[in-house]
């Protein structure tokens, strides 16, 4: 019998494409983009919360320095601030014409904002504008009365020059800076640092440093950091409240002095 060949069948596998369709989503489930929506939303309504809060503190023990209500309408600031004069502490020519008074918060985030803005001002006017520094610590700055006495104790040893290193230094560190470092940072800038820590832990300028608040509130002070340019020859003076940025405060400057 003849013999028969068995026939392979080389057929290609078909390939097949397989597509899926859309699931549909189950009810109730929301989507992706929504729920990346509603984080973003509490995000920002949180933010917000927290902001008002401040912003409300803040207001709140302001007004109450000056023994009004949180919620008082607050009219226009006009400060009577106290002639400048030997207890001030000046960075310039204390003959110029112009004293840029400062009354400031070592503690305040704002006060450390404008101080580089106060300086570079001051540095452009040399020999028109001296700035003399007059402090006023805010209740609700636990390191401000304290960082005060401070940078008095290194004026006690060193005069203006440690005063305003002392004030450089704290603005620098702030808010990280601790109360238990100040003498160590009055070292760091060459005083000597057991005197130093005498002078802070004794108190000797506490009585100084409520006093010169005590005039800031008399002459109309309202938050910090507070600014009033004094014209020596016309006892004229200029009242510039908060942060404000370097050309504003240029311009203010020489709007006055014009």
């Amino acid at each position: 019998m003849p013999t028969k060949k068995k026939t392979v069948s080389r057929r290609k596998p078909e390939v097949q494409e397989v597509v899926y369709a859309p699931q549909p989503r189950p009810a109730g489930q929301p989507s992706m983009i929504l729920i990346v929506l509603l984080i973003a939303v509490s995000f920002f309504a949180g933010y917000l919360f927290f902001k008002v809060q401040n912003l409300e503190k803040n207001t709140g023990d302001t007004a109450q320095l000056q023994g009004q209500a949180p919620n008082a309408p607050q009219a226009p600031t006009n400060v009577k601030a106290k002639k400048p004069g030997a207890s001030d502490h000046y960075r310039g020519d204390k003959s110029a014409r112009y004293v840029w008074i400062e009354y400031s918060d070592l503690e305040c985030p704002f006060c450390k904002q404008a101080h580089p803005d106060i300086q570079k001002v001051i540095n452009e006017n040399a020999g028109k504008v001296v700035w003399a520094y007059r402090h006023f610590p805010l209740s609700f700055h636990p390191k401000a009365q304290k960082s005060a006495e401070a940078v008095e104790c290194a004026a006690d040893q060193g005069g203006d020059e440690a005063f305003w290193k002392m004030t450089d230094g704290i603005y620098e560190k702030m808010p990280s800076l601790e109360l238990s470092g100040l003498p160590e940072l009055a070292s760091s800038i060459g005083l000597d640092q057991a005197a130093f820590k005498t002078c802070l832990d004794g108190g000797k300028f506490e009585k100084k440093i409520k006093d010169e608040q005590a005039e800031g509130v008399k002459a109309g002070v309202q938050a910090t950091p507070t600014n009033v340019i004094y014209d020596t020859q016309t006892d004229k003076m200029l009242t510039i409240e908060g942060a404000l940025p370097y050309e504003q405060l240029k311009q203010q400057l020489a709007d006055f002095t014009k």
